[in-house]
């Protein structure tokens, strides 16, 4: 039993693929990190709000143990078993993301994008991430073969989901699966037109959302010259460039962040990049962004040498969303995209968060896995 729960525990990983182990221990070192610079970037926030100082490191840590117990059966799991359980899974995190619209949801800094069941909080979009890839990889990698009727709905469900959750409203999250999709139905050969059609589609519906939503758009408009409204809309971004520039070339220390001390706003979750890079400095950062295109790399690797085209989409979905997501964070914290509420992956404080992202690197190293037994036989 202990074998089927314990993360740390693998008695035949002997039997993996580099790719596999590396990607593994991959996940474990970028957890670790992640525990560290948020124990770091909370723990004034938990004293003040909580009287604790380790409230947000304790919980991040109850969800990490529980994720890391789901990334440990998904890694003994046959994708194919997987596969025939999605689509429910699927629904039912989709009918919690229709509840957030019908005013179900917590209503949270302007958005609805948490709902409570029982006593826990969970934010549906993030934890529809894996289902959205497994769904997406099942369609687009039969395309071919597909009928249209099925095509279709499935087409329609994905076009339902991602407007439900533009609605929230969650621009960044729309954005992030949309290209998700598209990006995985690129690499499952859909026709050039019909690609092209869709990111049209996608372009005009962003654009729609900038204009009836005018917060979405000060916030691409101030994040061009955040010093225009030092006080109001471009206050977080001149905040995070003031953590980032302090941390000089080896950062100021572990612990010693000047800037999370309630004057950089969402410091252990939007912003935590930030207080990383003051900490740790230029250097700190560099070897985190290598750790994370380290990551690409390998999950590249495995989409390359994988010849069963589900499994492929699968790792090419399961990349673009980690590492996708971790540097569209980056590039919000350094002030080269318009500031959104994508969390960093394994980084950023919430439970939904770091569910989704252990599921979907469960799902990349049995990707791994399966690759390397086909490749025996």
């Amino acid at each position: 039993m202990a074998r089927y729960i314990i993360p740390f525990y693998q008695p035949d990983i002997e039997k993996w693929s580099l790719e596999a182990r590396l990607l593994r221990w991959l996940t474990f070192l970028w957890l670790l990190i992640g525990l560290v610079a948020l124990f770091s970037a909370s723990y004034a926030v938990g004293l003040d709000e909580a009287n604790d100082g380790w409230f947000y490191f304790k919980r991040q840590a109850f969800w990490m143990i529980i994720g890391l117990v789901v990334f440990k059966i998904i890694i003994q799991i046959p994708i194919q078993l997987i596969l025939k359980y999605s689509p429910w899974f699927y629904l039912g995190i989709l009918t919690l993301i229709i509840g957030t619209v019908m005013g179900l949801g917590q209503n949270i800094n302007g958005a609805e994008r948490w709902i409570m069941l029982g006593p826990i909080q969970v934010q549906p979009s993030e934890l529809l991430k894996p289902f959205l890839v497994l769904q997406g990889a099942v369609i687009f990698a039969g395309w071919k073969k597909l009928s249209w009727n099925v095509k279709g709905t499935w087409l329609g469900i994905f076009a339902f989901t991602l407007a439900c959750i533009l609605k929230q409203p969650n621009l960044s999250t729309t954005a992030l699966c949309g290209i998700t999709l598209w990006l995985m139905a690129l690499g499952g050969g859909l026709p050039y037109v019909q690609l092209l059609g869709t990111a049209l589609l996608g372009m005009v519906t962003a654009s729609v959302s900038v204009m009836i939503n005018p917060y979405q758009l000060r916030r691409i408009v101030s994040f061009t010259d955040p010093w225009q409204d030092p006080r109001g809309d471009g206050y977080q971004l001149i905040q995070s460039l003031l953590a980032i520039g302090s941390g000089g070339e080896f950062g100021v220390g572990f612990g010693m962040s000047q800037q999370k001390l309630f004057y950089l706003p969402f410091q252990y979750t939007d912003f935590i990049f930030a207080v990383f890079a003051e900490e740790f400095g230029f250097m700190g950062s560099v070897i985190l962004i290598l750790m994370v295109m380290t990551y690409a790399t390998l999950a590249f690797s495995v989409s390359l040498k994988c010849n069963h085209p589900i499994q492929r989409l699968i790792a090419i979905g399961v990349m673009v969303i980690l590492v996708g997501q971790s540097l569209l964070n980056i590039g919000v914290n350094i002030g080269v995209l318009p500031t959104t509420g994508l969390p960093f992956p394994f980084l950023s404080y919430g439970g939904s968060s770091v569910m989704s992202s252990l599921m979907l690197a469960g799902l990349l190293i049995r990707v791994a896995i399966e690759t390397q037994e086909a490749q025996l036989e």
